[in-house]
Protein backbone atom coordinates (compact mmCIF):
# COMPACT_ATOMS: atom_id res chain seq x y z
CA UNK A 1 0.00 0.00 0.00
CA UNK A 2 1.51 3.32 -0.88
CA UNK A 3 2.51 6.10 1.48
CA UNK A 4 0.48 9.35 1.61
CA UNK A 5 2.41 12.70 1.03
CA UNK A 6 1.51 13.70 4.47
CA UNK A 7 3.97 10.30 5.84
CA UNK A 8 6.25 11.00 3.21
CA UNK A 9 6.56 14.75 3.96
CA UNK A 10 6.95 13.70 7.59
CA UNK A 11 9.89 10.96 7.21
CA UNK A 12 11.42 13.44 5.37
CA UNK A 13 11.46 16.12 8.08
CA UNK A 14 12.02 13.49 10.23
CA UNK A 15 15.21 12.41 9.03
CA UNK A 16 16.52 16.07 7.92
CA UNK A 17 16.45 17.01 11.72
CA UNK A 18 18.01 13.70 12.41
CA UNK A 19 20.76 14.57 10.18
CA UNK A 20 21.01 17.99 11.09
CA UNK A 21 20.89 17.37 14.90
CA UNK A 22 24.17 14.86 14.26
CA UNK A 23 25.74 17.62 12.18
CA UNK A 24 25.80 20.15 15.04
CA UNK A 25 26.42 17.55 17.64
CA UNK A 26 29.48 16.50 16.00
CA UNK A 27 30.92 20.24 15.46
CA UNK A 28 30.10 21.17 18.70
CA UNK A 29 31.07 17.85 20.28
CA UNK A 30 29.24 18.56 23.86
CA UNK A 31 32.57 17.47 25.90
CA UNK A 32 30.63 18.81 28.82
CA UNK A 33 33.61 21.28 29.96
CA UNK A 34 35.77 18.14 30.19
CA UNK A 35 39.57 18.92 29.57
CA UNK A 36 41.69 18.16 26.90
CA UNK A 37 38.25 16.64 25.30
CA UNK A 38 37.28 17.53 21.52
CA UNK A 39 34.03 19.30 20.82
CA UNK A 40 33.39 22.61 19.02
CA UNK A 41 33.18 26.38 20.16
CA UNK A 42 36.56 27.75 21.88
CA UNK A 43 37.94 23.74 21.84
CA UNK A 44 38.49 24.07 18.09
CA UNK A 45 40.79 27.41 18.60
CA UNK A 46 43.44 25.50 19.89
CA UNK A 47 47.10 26.42 18.43
CA UNK A 48 45.48 29.37 17.12
CA UNK A 49 46.75 33.23 18.27
CA UNK A 50 44.49 34.48 20.62
CA UNK A 51 42.54 37.89 19.24
CA UNK A 52 42.80 40.41 21.90
CA UNK A 53 40.52 43.92 22.02
CA UNK A 54 40.75 47.42 24.04
CA UNK A 55 37.72 47.35 26.49
CA UNK A 56 36.95 48.86 29.88
CA UNK A 57 38.69 48.05 32.55
CA UNK A 58 37.07 47.86 35.72
CA UNK A 59 40.11 49.62 37.20
CA UNK A 60 39.37 52.06 35.05
CA UNK A 61 40.73 52.98 31.38
CA UNK A 62 40.85 50.13 29.33
CA UNK A 63 42.67 46.91 29.14
CA UNK A 64 43.48 43.93 27.05
CA UNK A 65 44.48 40.64 26.80
CA UNK A 66 47.48 41.58 24.55
CA UNK A 67 48.84 43.35 27.98
CA UNK A 68 49.40 40.27 29.90
CA UNK A 69 52.14 38.70 26.31
CA UNK A 70 54.42 36.53 28.06
CA UNK A 71 52.41 34.95 30.67
CA UNK A 72 50.01 32.24 30.90
CA UNK A 73 46.69 33.84 30.69
CA UNK A 74 43.55 32.13 32.28
CA UNK A 75 40.67 33.72 30.08
CA UNK A 76 37.14 33.47 31.61
CA UNK A 77 34.12 34.95 29.96
CA UNK A 78 31.42 34.92 32.12
CA UNK A 79 28.20 37.34 33.29
CA UNK A 80 26.69 38.46 36.66
CA UNK A 81 23.21 36.48 35.80
CA UNK A 82 24.71 33.42 34.97
CA UNK A 83 24.30 30.45 37.83
CA UNK A 84 27.55 28.49 36.84
CA UNK A 85 29.94 31.36 36.02
CA UNK A 86 28.90 32.74 39.67
CA UNK A 87 29.77 29.49 41.40
CA UNK A 88 33.48 29.36 39.87
CA UNK A 89 34.05 32.83 40.94
CA UNK A 90 35.97 31.79 44.00
CA UNK A 91 38.01 29.07 42.72
CA UNK A 92 39.18 31.65 40.30
CA UNK A 93 39.82 34.10 42.48
CA UNK A 94 41.65 31.33 44.55
CA UNK A 95 43.62 30.01 41.86
CA UNK A 96 45.18 33.55 41.05
CA UNK A 97 46.07 34.77 44.61
CA UNK A 98 47.94 30.99 44.40
CA UNK A 99 49.70 30.96 40.86
CA UNK A 100 49.77 35.46 40.13
CA UNK A 101 53.42 34.52 41.09
CA UNK A 102 54.14 31.94 38.76
CA UNK A 103 53.53 33.60 36.11
CA UNK A 104 49.37 33.61 35.82
CA UNK A 105 46.92 35.81 35.22
CA UNK A 106 43.14 35.27 35.59
CA UNK A 107 41.21 37.76 33.22
CA UNK A 108 37.70 37.70 34.03
CA UNK A 109 35.93 39.28 31.00
CA UNK A 110 32.46 40.29 31.57
CA UNK A 111 30.01 40.10 28.37
CA UNK A 112 27.66 42.78 27.90
CA UNK A 113 27.00 44.05 31.57
CA UNK A 114 27.02 47.44 32.34
CA UNK A 115 30.35 48.30 34.49
CA UNK A 116 27.99 49.23 37.20
CA UNK A 117 26.38 45.91 37.33
CA UNK A 118 30.31 44.34 36.95
CA UNK A 119 32.05 46.11 39.90
CA UNK A 120 28.81 45.47 42.42
CA UNK A 121 29.42 41.89 41.96
CA UNK A 122 33.19 42.16 42.20
CA UNK A 123 33.35 43.86 45.33
CA UNK A 124 30.34 41.44 46.77
CA UNK A 125 32.82 38.58 46.03
CA UNK A 126 35.95 40.65 46.93
CA UNK A 127 37.60 39.60 43.78
CA UNK A 128 41.26 40.71 43.07
CA UNK A 129 42.40 39.46 39.94
CA UNK A 130 41.81 41.99 36.42
CA UNK A 131 38.05 42.28 35.45
CA UNK A 132 37.56 43.53 31.49
CA UNK A 133 33.59 44.75 30.80
CA UNK A 134 33.20 43.67 26.95
CA UNK A 135 29.70 45.05 26.59
CA UNK A 136 29.94 44.71 22.84
CA UNK A 137 30.74 40.55 23.62
CA UNK A 138 34.05 41.21 21.36
CA UNK A 139 35.62 38.26 22.61
CA UNK A 140 32.76 35.64 23.31
CA UNK A 141 32.49 36.25 19.55
CA UNK A 142 35.90 36.16 19.02
CA UNK A 143 36.48 33.21 21.41
CA UNK A 144 33.49 31.20 19.57
CA UNK A 145 31.68 31.24 23.48
CA UNK A 146 28.73 28.72 22.66
CA UNK A 147 27.56 29.71 26.69
CA UNK A 148 29.24 31.03 29.45
CA UNK A 149 31.42 30.31 31.41
CA UNK A 150 33.56 30.04 28.97
CA UNK A 151 37.17 29.82 29.73
CA UNK A 152 40.48 30.37 27.22
CA UNK A 153 44.02 28.82 28.27
CA UNK A 154 46.74 31.29 26.20
CA UNK A 155 50.01 30.44 26.73
CA UNK A 156 52.95 32.62 27.33
CA UNK A 157 53.46 33.24 22.99
CA UNK A 158 49.68 34.75 22.99
CA UNK A 159 48.48 31.26 21.57
CA UNK A 160 45.25 29.52 22.78
CA UNK A 161 46.11 26.23 24.40
CA UNK A 162 42.45 24.98 24.97
CA UNK A 163 39.50 26.20 25.11
CA UNK A 164 36.59 24.80 27.07
CA UNK A 165 32.70 25.52 27.75
CA UNK A 166 31.25 25.43 30.79
CA UNK A 167 32.07 25.95 34.79
CA UNK A 168 35.39 24.53 35.46
CA UNK A 169 36.65 23.32 38.76
CA UNK A 170 39.21 24.09 40.82
CA UNK A 171 40.66 20.59 40.09
CA UNK A 172 40.20 21.48 36.04
CA UNK A 173 41.54 25.34 36.34
CA UNK A 174 44.96 23.74 37.75
CA UNK A 175 44.93 20.65 35.72
CA UNK A 176 44.89 23.43 32.19
CA UNK A 177 47.61 25.79 33.84
CA UNK A 178 50.20 23.92 35.85
CA UNK A 179 51.75 22.50 32.75
CA UNK A 180 52.18 25.49 31.26
CA UNK A 181 53.48 27.33 34.30
CA UNK A 182 55.85 24.64 34.76
CA UNK A 183 57.20 25.06 31.01
CA UNK A 184 59.23 28.00 30.78
CA UNK A 185 59.43 31.34 33.77
CA UNK A 186 57.35 33.93 33.46
CA UNK A 187 58.57 37.35 31.53
CA UNK A 188 57.54 40.39 33.43
CA UNK A 189 54.72 42.43 31.42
Amino acid sequence: MPLSRNVLVTIVVAVALVAVALGVNSYFGGNGGVIGGGGGGPALLAGTPAQSYAVASLGGGSGSLSRYRGRVVLVNLWATWCPPCRSETPALERLYRQDRARGLVVLGIDQGESAKTVASFVRAMKLTYPILVDEEQRYGGSYAAIGLPTTVIVGRDGKIVRGIDGALSFAQMREAVDPLLRSTSPTQG
